[in-house]
């Protein structure tokens, strides 16, 4: 089973997101569950409760979504960023979100009850989780007003400039589903960028 992070591990990932004193970081490192998941294995399956804030410190993960056919990516996530159906976490209700392991996967997990007390044991700890939920909805409503404004070209050529590492790691459809496009819609995409 693998060791529990020091509060200087803590710090050192969450200190990205929050800066705060030592002690807090004692705290959360009091309350993390380090948790293995092999490449396709689910994490949280669909119409289940997401039990966990959880951030990866190894691999990678994507949120989806069933459409009647087929899984929709809804997010890609990589090492040190937050990844939970967060709704399903704040409100403890059950939704059409599944997460799955795309590599081989090591998540920190704080437990809901668990960080509600960390929460109310200081005003710090409430800030932080301020934090952590403003910039989770930051980036879910980045991505929809990408989606929605620009063109399969510019998304493309964004997510490149901004995760280049996702192209090496990730499958191609998946990435696609991702984007709002089918593999051969992004198949072409490449292709015309790497002609000009």
């Amino acid at each position: 089973m693998p060791q529990s992070p020091s509060p200087e591990d803590v710090k050192r990932i969450f200190e990205n997101y929050f800066t705060a004193d030592m002690n807090i970081w004692t705290g959360f490192s009091e309350k993390i569950k380090v948790r293995v998941f092999d490449k396709s294995e689910i994490i949280k399956d669909y119409h289940g409760v997401e039990k966990y804030l959880n951030i990866i410190i190894k691999g990678s993960a994507g949120l989806f979504v069933w459409d009647g056919k087929r899984d929709i990516c809804i997010n890609l996530l990589y090492e040190k960023s937050f990844i939970s159906d967060y709704m399903s976490f704040l409100n403890q209700q059950p939704s059409v979100i599944k997460t799955e392991a795309l590599e081989d996967l090591t998540l920190w997990s704080i437990p809901h009850q668990d960080l509600n007390e960390l929460y109310q044991r200081s005003e710090t700890g409430l800030r932080i989780g301020k934090a952590i939920s403003e910039m989770l909805y930051v980036r879910k409503q980045q991505e929809q007003i990408n989606l929605l404004t620009l063109s399969p070209q510019e998304r493309y050529l964004k997510l490149i400039e901004g995760r280049p590492e996702i192209f090496q790691r990730t499958p191609l459809k998946i990435i696609a589903s991702y984007l709002g496009l089918t593999a051969e819609s992004l198949s072409r995409i490449r292709k015309r960028v790497m002609e000009k």
